[in-house]
């Protein structure tokens, strides 16, 4: 019978259940969108800013040239980090012991874990970065916004913009002079 709806077609005018007024936003970042950072070599998109999740979760990911060196070694006070290397290679440090983390690879970083990062390769790396709760998020932009200034991304300018978000130098790895 031509008349009959068939069973992908909607029988009522209701719009779908995702589209009603009652629902919770989401959130859908295409691969051309999110908030662009840029800080020196290394390029970031946010992804989530903790908006859509309560706060709860913040997501970022960040392409790193050759040859980037991460922040100063630090341990966060109030929020997990985790990273996902999504291509290429980066070296972890942890306290006194490196890993060297390739594509596929989780590091999962408790509060008050030392740790840092950097691509020590010859070719770019790709991580996801993952924040719980999003309180770092706000720090890469603030990265951004000081080096926009003309201030140079100094370990010492670094240490002083992670200090607003309950983070330290872990100074018992590092020479932080």
């Amino acid at each position: 019978m031509a008349d009959e709806p068939t069973i992908n077609e909607p029988t009522t005018n209701e719009a779908p259940k995702s589209e009603r007024a009652s629902d919770p936003a989401v959130s859908v970042v295409g691969p051309d969108d999110g908030e662009t950072i840029t800080l020196g070599t290394t390029r970031g998109r946010i992804l989530e800013d903790g908006t859509t999740t309560g706060h709860r979760l913040g997501l970022a990911e960040f392409v790193l040239a050759p040859g980037t060196p991460g922040p100063p070694q630090h341990r966060h006070a109030q929020h997990d980090e985790g990273f996902y290397i999504i291509s290429g290679t980066l070296r972890f440090t942890v306290g006194d012991r490196v890993h060297d983390a390739s594509a596929g690879t989780l590091v999962m970083v408790p509060p008050g874990a030392p740790h840092t990062f950097a691509n020590v390769t010859d070719h770019p790396a790709v991580m996801l970065s993952i924040f719980t709760p999003d309180l770092y998020v706000q720090y890469f932009r603030d990265l951004q916004d000081m080096t926009a200034d003309g201030r140079k991304l100094t370990p010492g300018a670094n240490i002083q913009v992670m200090s607003r978000y309950a983070t330290e130098p872990a100074t018992d790895f590092a020479d932080f002079a």
